[in-house]
């Protein structure tokens, strides 16, 4: 169930409000009693701590067939993220574990201790084909609390072992914590890394992904993955057609000069849940270019703010996405 928080912006946080999720039959709303609280609530409104949950699963590897992704198989050492992207597309997956796609998103993170011991288990089976498996495909493998948990780094030490090829894509300069283990992967074509940089300004940075590192840490990491001999790239992922789209070349020429020797962009995904997410986001921080933004996502969504077709759901269409 929601939380029932007004949605007012609160420091250190990507979205504003903590609706139910698609599948809850219950709702709560703030009221005012009268007494003013939600006018105090909104000059100073509380924090909202991370909750750490864990998850009972049994499996490491998650599976896809979609026609459109490049990877059959992926490992999120977390579920949810506390980096806050107000714009992630992983948002709504939230709704499944019970949980806000909202607050909860980035404040109720899933983490599976044992993601290493299953994955190996895993890896092990008769049968199993060796193909590339994909870091942080749906939530950032390096957020914050990757420093102290250390999930992605006890994967990363199975695929060593084993000798499998990994992708990562992440917002992350603490990839670098484990610079180590991907040269020694690099040396032998085990391993690639796409940091996701989606513009070089800081104040929009800090409003769009609150807690992700700043746009000049994400370069230096590049920088410091390609010097290791490590094959990485850019991922300008996603372009917001009217906020930070102006600055996509600027975006990949920044990477070049740091050593990103591959470069891909992706247009703004808002399936589900995150559509209202980000239209309040907009009209919170970006009131007099909300409208200008949400008609050029249309215009590139068929008169739509989202279309989930494959093939169209990354590149869009008309005139504004070529």
């Amino acid at each position: 169930m929601d939380s029932g928080l007004p949605p007012v912006i609160r420091r250190g946080r990507g979205v504003a409000q903590n609706g139910a999720n698609r599948f809850e039959r219950l709702h709560r709303t703030a009221c005012d009693d009268g007494w003013g609280t939600l006018d105090e609530e909104a000059l100073a409104p509380p924090p909202v701590p991370t909750v750490l949950v864990r998850d009972a699963s049994r499996s490491a590897i998650t599976w896809n067939d979609s026609a459109d992704i490049w990877f059959d198989r992926s490992i999120n050492t977390y579920r949810g993220c506390e980096h806050g992207c107000v714009y992630c597309f992983a948002r709504p997956s939230h709704a499944y574990l019970g949980y806000s796609p909202g607050l909860d998103f980035e404040t109720k993170l899933v983490f599976k201790p044992e993601v290493a011991t299953l994955l190996e288990a895993e890896l092990r089976r008769p049968g199993y084909e060796v193909r590339p498996i994909a870091l942080g495909t749906n939530t950032d493998p390096y957020q914050p609390v990757e420093r102290t948990l250390r999930l992605t780094r006890a994967v990363l030490e199975v695929l060593e072992r084993f000798g499998h090829p990994v992708s990562i894509v992440t917002k992350s300069a603490n990839v670098v914590a484990d610079l180590d283990i991907l040269a020694r992967m690099a040396g032998k074509g085990l391993a690639r890394v796409y940091l996701s940089v989606t513009t070089l300004d800081a104040s929009l940075a800090r409003r769009m992904e609150p807690r992700a590192s700043t746009p000049s840490l994400r370069l230096a990491a590049i920088a410091r993955l390609a010097s290791a001999g490590i094959p990485t790239g850019v991922l300008a992922a996603p372009m917001i057609p009217g906020l930070n789209d102006a600055e996509l070349e600027r975006i990949l020429e920044a990477a070049s000069r740091h050593g990103a020797g591959e470069a891909a962009f992706t247009l703004l995904r808002l399936p589900l849940e995150l559509r209202e997410m980000m239209q309040t986001w907009l009209e919170q921080h970006y009131p007099q270019r909300a409208r200008h933004v949400l008609n050029l996502i249309r215009e590139t969504r068929g008169g739509a703010l989202n279309d989930a077709r494959p093939h169209e759901r990354f590149r869009g269409q008309g005139a504004y996405a070529e």
